[in-house]
């Protein structure tokens, strides 16, 4: 299970309510939850804001940010 996903969906409030604050239907939201390995780097930035930054860029793709004072 994708922790980062988990927390985002907890702070949204559920899936559902993640999903319209990302632009995306439920359904992606259940798939990145269980099943994808990594979070699509083209949502990122999208769950961050849904979060207000509760849950860093960094946090879900270290590969691709890197921590905020290494930059």
């Amino acid at each position: 299970m994708n922790i980062s996903i988990q927390k985002a969906v907890k702070i949204a409030g559920g899936q559902s309510a993640l999903a319209r604050k990302c632009g995306v239907e439920q359904g992606y939201i259940w798939y990145w939850l269980h099943r994808a390995k990594k979070t699509p780097a083209e949502i990122v930035l999208k769950i961050e804001a849904a979060t207000d930054g509760q849950i860093t860029r960094y946090e879900m793709r270290p590969d691709l940010y890197p921590p905020e004072d290494a930059a």
